[in-house]
């Protein structure tokens, strides 16, 4: 019997942690952290992507998510069973990277991630009331 290797699901979990993994990401810095870390609209070389959110938390913390940390919601979701603190950067002008302005918002939510083998490799929403 071949077990599966979780090789393929490594440059996804990567570009997840890329786009998402913000411990230290304020409200004010969405503007030089999505610029320093070449996030923009998927399928577009260099389009400004719409909304880009970053959760203060660890790898691990959101890591558990897709297993007991969180609950299935079917389709490889899972949402989250506690709250995790948010940056929420909405695309306020700019079409084309780097001259993308974003506003930031904090706000406090559970949170849906797609997973792959317990992997997180896709955010899917906020949920304020749950």
């Amino acid at each position: 019997m071949k077990i599966k290797s979780n090789y393929d699901i490594k440059p996804r979990y990567q570009k997840f942690l890329n786009q998402h993994l913000g411990p230290h990401v304020n409200e004010h810095a969405c503007d030089r952290e999505i610029r320093n870390r070449d996030i923009t609209a998927s399928g577009t070389a260099n389009g400004c992507k719409e909304v880009n959110t970053f959760i203060q938390a660890n790898k691990n913390d959101i890591k558990v998510v897709c297993c007991k940390g969180g609950t299935p919601q079917g389709n490889n979701l899972f949402k989250s069973n506690q709250r995790f603190p948010l940056v929420t950067c909405k695309l306020q002008s700019g079409q084309r990277h780097p001259n993308c302005k974003y506003r930031g918002n904090k706000s406090t939510r559970y949170i849906v991630l797609g997973c792959d083998r317990g992997w997180p490799v896709h955010y899917e929403e906020g949920i304020i009331n749950a």
